[in-house]
């Protein structure tokens, strides 16, 4: 999407994550850890964005984490109540300082999809991502997004597309952008 629309990319920084590989060995201890981490990132990410002249795409916005993996996190038991209450606080007053994206993409997939495409990152930490963890972020998501109300929002159904590999998926997909950004088709 970036080079088709020469837009700069802002991707999630893993390989420089000091939490993630300890979050995938034990999650209950590193949770908080690594969502204040993800938040801090995604804080700086952000403020770059929103005080520079460039037209931004992220991979990850900073309001998945509030949204979804840290209240995932706490309902499977792996983030304390006090923990995710003081994280929860910590972003609500992040988020009454900075601007919802302009459209969020939100590229829906089952679970089955979803795996498919971790097993093709082929990333180590990743091996021991738990099945019902990935099951219940992927119903956080839905929730989230069907009550998204901060944005423009586009739904792209991506189980039945390979729009990384074939140009003819990859042209339905900015079909539905350019509907979405600037009224075609």
């Amino acid at each position: 999407m970036a080079k088709h629309y020469k837009w700069e990319p802002r991707f999630e920084d893993v390989e420089n994550n000091p939490y993630l590989n300890d979050f995938y060995q034990d999650m209950p201890r590193w949770s908080f850890n690594l969502q204040i981490y993800f938040l801090n990132k995604r804080l700086q990410q952000t403020i770059e964005i929103q005080s520079g002249n460039n037209v931004v795409i992220q991979d990850r916005t900073i309001y998945e984490d509030a949204h979804i993996f840290a209240p995932n996190l706490h309902e499977m038991g792996l983030m304390s109540t006090r923990d995710f209450e003081n994280y929860i606080s910590l972003f609500k007053t992040i988020r009454s300082q900075i601007k919802a994206p302009d459209l969020l993409i939100y590229l829906k997939s089952s679970l089955s999809t979803l795996v498919n495409q971790i097993e093709k990152r082929g990333r180590d930490y990743e091996d021991n991502i738990r099945l019902d963890y990935l099951k219940q972020l992927n119903q956080y998501y839905e929730n989230w997004i069907e009550n998204y109300k901060d944005g423009k929002l586009l739904v792209i159904s991506v189980d039945n597309l390979n729009f990384a590999d074939n140009k003819e998926d990859f042209g339905k997909v900015v079909q539905k952008i350019d509907a979405e950004l600037f009224g075609l088709f």
